[in-house]
This record gives C-alpha cells, structure tokens and sequence, in this order.
C-alpha cells in the first residue's frame, strides 16, 4: 500500500511538514509505503481553463492537459492507494501554491452531469492537516472550518471519504524577538508548541494510521 503526502508550505519542515511527517509514520507502522511532496519544489499552475479535459472525444479528456511539474505527480496520486493534504492557513485560505494543485486535481475527473460525478476509476481515501496561527475560538467564529468543508466535499466526489485536522495556535516564529509582532505573546506560543504540538503530532501520527485501516477494510 502507498500513501503520498503533499506539503503546501514553503516551510518544508515547519509546523506542517512536521505533521505529515507524522502521519506518514502513522501508515508506515501499518505497513504502508510512503512519500512526502513538497509543492514548494515544483513548477505549475492553477488551472487555465483549457477544458481540454472536458473536450468530447479529446485526447485529454478525464486528465488535465497542462504539461508540467505536476503531471508526473499526479501520475504517482493515480498509483497512491491514499493521500496526505497539507498547508498552513495564509490570509484564511490555503496557500496559493496548494490551492493551484486542488484545483487541477480536482476539475479533471469531474463530469458535469447529474448521476455521473466522477472520472476516476477507484477510490483514493484523503485526510487534510490544516495549520494556523489563530486559536480555537477564532477557528470557529472566523468560520474556517465551514470555508474548508467545501474543497472537502469536493475531494470525497471526486476521489472518495475524507477527513480533516485542525491544527491552531501555532508557533510563526523560530524567534519572536527578530520580527514586528504586537498580536501574540511569544512566551504563551513557545510554551503550547513545547507542551501541545507534541500531542497534534501524535493526532497526525493516528490519523495516518487509520487512514491505512480504512483502506485495508475498504479493500
């Protein structure tokens, strides 16, 4: 069994690297193969809206027709029996570079038509880590998680059951001192990344575990 995981930091092995790293361990001790893709490595696009993978009768229809670094990745998710999706929460969104490669992954294999949905010939189970510096509480009433749903849904059309987890109040800086912050104490921050990241690393490990289950009970 393969499970990828694709990094949307820039910081490969910042607050989210860390947890898919994590996850990644979690398949593994659930016998999986596993490989982590930094999107940050990569050269692409979003989607131009070519709709050569909607043209009828298209040598690209069902696959998306941009020729670059993606391609070859999305060759590998193909192959992949299940996906790790991360990015940090920049401006209440994924980064760009993340949401360029959701919308290409996405709009290739869905079908605009009432009963048949999607192009994809088999399941590919997913799980999302999400990472942001604003707590619980904002999480809630900035209405991120609702935001987030949306590209979920998508993704379980497309490709299959999903699940998400949410990361909050994380460490921004390795040293609070060299840079303008008025909004967050860096004491209170370098004390939850010492005495809670631990225990979302351990979240992140059980979600690759069970992400690996799923797929064996589902086989």
């Amino acid at each position: 069994m393969k499970i990828i995981a694709i990094n949307g930091s820039p910081r490969k092995d910042w607050n989210t690297g860390t947890l898919l790293k994590s996850a990644l361990e979690g398949a593994k001790s659930e016998g999986a193969q596993t490989e982590i893709i930094n999107l940050y490595d990569l050269s692409y696009k979003g989607c131009i809206s070519c709709f050569a993978c909607k043209l009828a009768g298209g040598k690209s229809y069902g696959k998306c027709a941009l020729q670059d670094d993606l391609t070859p990745l999305f060759e590998k998710i193909i192959e992949a029996d299940a996906l790790l999706l991360g990015s940090p929460v920049y401006i209440a969104d994924v980064t760009g570079a993340f949401r360029s490669f959701i919308e290409r992954l996405i709009f290739q294999y869905l079908v605009y038509a009432e009963t048949e949905k999607s192009l994809l010939e088999k399941t590919i189970p997913s799980a999302f880590i999400y990472t942001m510096n604003v707590d619980e509480e904002q999480l809630h009433k900035l209405g991120y998680e609702k935001h987030f749903k949306n590209t979920e849904e998508f993704m379980s059309i497309i490709y299959g059951p999903t699940q998400s987890l949410y990361v909050t109040d994380t460490k921004q800086f390795s040293d609070y001192s060299k840079y303008v912050n008025r909004l967050f104490d860096p004491e209170k921050k370098a004390q939850r990344h010492e005495e809670v990241f631990p225990q979302d690393c351990k979240k992140a490990f059980e979600l690759g575990k069970k992400l690996v289950q799923s797929k064996k009970t589902n086989n």
